[in-house]
């Protein structure tokens, strides 16, 4: 028989929306299910079913296309409709602030917050002092401005959107001066020269990609030019033959020439982590005490908190960017601003941030913490008694991720698994794919490797869980 005859048979062996339907009306659902939904759910099923025959890699046949196999096909598809979407996952990646993973996890007071006043009322816009309308901006900015020792505050949707809103405040129609060296690209192809277009302001490079020097500066000045813009290369790292200027040698410039001067920090930061023994990364008390009139960086980078935008530095301009129209479309939530403020308060004991908020207590977790946790794992999965797990412990490092400290290996103590008899591309599948809850590792040297130092105490046994039924399904 002709490949063109075959894939005909099974074509007429498909069975038609219609008739799987009134099949599926005569079982009852685990759950109510609409109407609209349930037949999007058969024409998919159908639907991919034909499109598997006329491939030319077939893989479907005659007994994919009973009822029976089709209704269990239409089933697990409903299933999938009725789930969230976005899903619970353990990060065995060893990335802390993993983009894709959701940044940083909230500290418990946070998410106490959050869940307080996300389930009732709150006085998110009310004075409660004076019985009128106030300002959201002000369950953060008397504490931001205290942390960094800026003179004015606010807060929008993320570092992108506070980038955005403080150049076209600021200069919109006018020359932003740029070191070509500082000319970033961060995640989603989104680049600072596309956003100062989007602001109406005009780019103006100066110096080369790896130097840049005052007098670049100095010689970019003219009539036009509205600000004099310093962006931290959080994401990269420029070294060897290399010259830049610093924050406080702009803003000296600025003060010259009377031109305001701003920094983008990137993901920012409260800590000093050279203080704990890792790569120096400038501070955002820093940036504001050498003396720039705004800076800006991410809540939910470094800091530990949720997705923000933050902006802080003097009053006058400040004043400005509030006053922008563009600040009503890139404002945050209620839900943000609680547990922003619940990570921020934590930061007026270092000691205590260092201890409760997630991001900063795995970033410098001991090499010999780690150790451990990795040891207690992989007792957990030996206890699983299978001959066929392989479970080794193994050297290799930790990212802090989310662009930030690029260069920064941070060691680890990993545990490399394989199952006999079975690739590690389809151990990685299974547990991404078909865990009830995802782990996600990395393959490295043919094992699955999974990094304790962003696996949570709690998670471990449902890391032995996902294993467990690896093993006994076998995928």
């Amino acid at each position: 028989m002709s490949p063109g005859t075959d894939r005909r048979n099974l074509l007429k062996m498909l069975p038609g929306v219609d008739r799987v339907l009134e099949a599926l009306r005569a079982h009852a659902l685990s759950a109510p299910v609409s109407q609209a939904l349930l037949t999007q759910s058969v024409r998919k099923v159908i639907s991919g079913l034909r499109e598997k025959i006329l491939s030319e890699n077939k893989t479907v046949g005659p007994e994919d296309l009973s009822m029976e196999a089709v209704m269990d096909r239409v089933h697990a598809e409903i299933q999938r409709r009725l789930s969230p979407m976005l899903r619970r996952v353990v990060n065995g990646t060893g990335v802390v602030v993993h983009t894709n993973l959701g940044r940083s996890l909230l500290s418990e007071s946070a998410v106490q917050n959050l869940a307080a006043v996300g389930s009732r009322y709150s006085n998110l816009e009310f004075d409660l002092a004076a019985g009128v309308r106030g300002s959201r901006y002000a369950a953060v900015e008397e504490i931001l401005c205290e942390i960094s020792g800026g003179e004015a505050a606010m807060v929008v949707n993320n570092n992108a959107g506070a980038v955005l809103v403080c150049l076209e405040t600021l200069a919109r129609g006018k020359k932003v001066i740029v070191s070509r060296g500082e000319l970033v690209e961060i995640g989603g192809a989104f680049r600072i020269p596309d956003v100062m277009a989007k602001s109406g302001a005009f780019l103006k490079e100066v110096g080369t990609t790896n130097r840049t020097h005052p007098h670049d500066y100095e010689g970019g000045i003219e009539d036009e030019t509205g600000l004099l813009l310093k962006v931290h290369r959080s994401n990269y790292s420029v070294v060897g033959f290399t010259a830049s200027v610093s924050l406080k040698n702009l803003v000296d410039l600025g003060r010259t020439y009377g031109i305001p001067v701003m920094e983008d920090l990137g993901s920012g930061t409260f800590i000093d982590f050279s203080k704990y023994g890792l790569e120096y990364e400038p501070t955002v008390q820093e940036s504001v005490a050498s003396g720039a009139d705004v800076v800006t960086f991410s809540g939910d980078k470094l800091l530990g908190g949720p997705q923000a935008g933050i902006i802080v530095g003097k009053k006058a301009f400040l004043d400005r960017i509030k006053k922008n129209p563009l600040t009503r479309a890139l404002r945050i939530d209620k839900l943000t601003l609680a547990a922003l403020e619940s990570t921020l308060r934590l930061y007026r004991d270092e000691a205590c941030a260092v201890e409760s908020i997630p991001t900063l207590r795995m970033i410098l977790a001991p090499v010999k913490e780690i150790e451990k946790r990795a040891a207690r794992l992989r007792r957990t999965l030996k206890s699983i008694g299978s001959t066929r797990l392989q479970v080794v412990l193994t050297d290799h490092s930790s990212r802090v991720g989310g662009g930030a400290l690029p260069l920064l290996k941070i060691p680890s103590r990993c545990l490399g698994i394989r199952i006999e008899g079975m690739s590690i591309n389809h151990v990685e599948r299974f547990m991404r794919e078909k865990a009830e809850i995802p782990v996600i590792g990395r393959i490295e040297d043919d094992l699955f490797i999974l990094d304790p130092r962003t696996i949570q105490e709690e998670e471990i046994p449902i890391i032995k869980s996902a294993f467990c039924c690896l093993l006994e399904r076998g995928g």
